[in-house]
């Protein structure tokens, strides 16, 4: 460009400079999460709830960790990585101490002055990148060879693990095995140990549903309500399971055996249809509803169940548009993956992706009665400022292996 009057040559934004960065996500991950403010805001509005605008305000502040993460080299957290790492399970060990706050027989809460944080959701980002880490820096070779690397990490994954379960915390628990094993598919392990997996989990759900019929029959011969004589049951087990967990299987496999009426163990459930169902195809809209109304839970409606305030609220247009940017995000994910120059920020990206994905296919399945119910937000979406932190620093990492895809030393 020519100069002017002594002046210097005006700069313009290249295309290339665009390129360099993924737009796609931001504008999904923008998307989500305003049209989650509303939900919430439109499910408290018969009774003024405010929760709408701390979730605004943990949006804002995931807006500034994602641009801060995205400006960084992700790099930089696979040399923290065992710091990281530690850090998180000293935060979920903290739930035992004064810190801990407890909530219906759950330890999942610390209070770190005004505060009220879920370590769990921060101890699943410090697990990848511990995990990322370490198979970034060791490549498999098969089963057998690679023994002493994969004790490793099963050592990695099951302290934060156990913990997670111990608090209890069943939902969470059920996301970290999903991303090991995506891990391990990607960094080249053979289908037979996926076989082995696979058997391993066949005999654990057989053992599961032994102790499930167990436990009806239990009830049963002992003429109990599984909803006022819970934790009867849980000392005569040896399956690690709490009552209520027994509780909400059966709500889910037989109902009927466990809440004939429909008005204990399943409430939630069918409620939970019944507004998914009566949204019909455009929503509807702020009449009168079954979260409006309180037939679907307060305590529920905003988090674990936002899924059905959107679809009453919405319809299947906004459910299915919530969804489709999920399942796109996710899927945006592995693209960059496959675009990453090195395996750190390959393991990273594909993270992001099981766990976007896996989030969203409990969550969305248990409101629609296909899985059982457990505490699993919906991403971007649910109220809960842990989580939502949680996304937008992933995903500002996952920014930062696309825009440095091309220049790695």
């Amino acid at each position: 460009m020519k100069e002017q009057d002594g002046l210097p040559p005006r700069r313009h934004l290249s295309l290339g400079a665009i390129r360099r960065w993924d737009l796609l996500a931001p504008l999904c991950m923008l998307f989500l999460t305003l049209m989650g403010i509303f939900a919430i805001h439109s499910a408290q509005s018969a009774f003024h709830g405010t929760q709408w605008r701390g979730q605004v305000v943990w949006f804002l502040g995931g807006i500034a960790l994602y641009v801060l993460c995205a400006a960084m080299d992700y790099r930089i957290f696979l040399r923290q990585a065992h710091w990281l790492y530690g850090a998180g399970i000293l935060l979920l060990l903290a739930l035992w101490t004064p810190l801990g706050v407890s909530h219906c027989g759950a330890q999942r809460w610390i209070r770190l002055f005004c505060l009220q944080l879920q370590p769990a959701e921060l101890a699943k980002l410090t697990t990848i990148f511990l995990l990322s880490a370490t198979l970034s820096r060791t490549r498999i070779d098969g089963a057998i060879e690679s023994k002493f690397l994969l004790l490793r990490l099963f050592v990695i994954f099951s302290i934060p693990w156990l913990l997670i379960f111990l608090q209890p915390d069943l939902g969470s628990a059920l996301i970290l095995p999903p991303i090991l094993l995506a891990l391990l598919y990607v960094s080249g392990l053979p289908g037979r140990f996926f076989l082995l997996l696979a058997a391993f989990a066949f005999a654990v759900l057989a053992l599961l549903a032994w102790d499930i019929f167990r436990y009806r029959n239990f009830l049963d011969e002992s003429s109990l309500c599984p909803d006022r004589h819970g934790g009867l049951y849980q000392s005569h087990s040896l399956f690690p399971l709490k009552d209520y967990q027994r509780n909400r299987i059966l709500g889910f496999v037989a109902p009927a055996a466990v809440d004939p009426q429909g008005t204990n163990i399943s409430w939630n459930l069918r409620q939970s249809l019944i507004a998914v169902g009566s949204g019909g195809f455009s929503g509807r809209g702020s009449g009168d509803d079954q979260t409006r109304l309180g037939y679907l839970p307060r305590s529920v409606a905003t988090n674990d169940f936002l899924f059905s305030t959107l679809a009453e609220g919405k319809g299947f247009l906004g459910a299915f548009s919530a969804v489709t940017m999920l399942m796109v995000l996710s899927w945006n994910n592995l693209r960059i993956a496959r675009l990453s120059r090195d395996r750190f920020g390959r393991y990273l990206a594909v993270s992001a992706a099981i766990l976007l994905a896996m989030h969203t296919l409990i969550n969305v399945g248990m409101t629609l009665g296909l899985m059982p119910i457990t505490g699993v937000p919906l991403p971007f979406l649910s109220y809960g400022g842990s989580f939502l932190i949680v996304c937008f620093l992933l995903q500002g990492i996952v920014q930062s292996v696309y825009h440095r895809r091309q220049n790695l030393d």
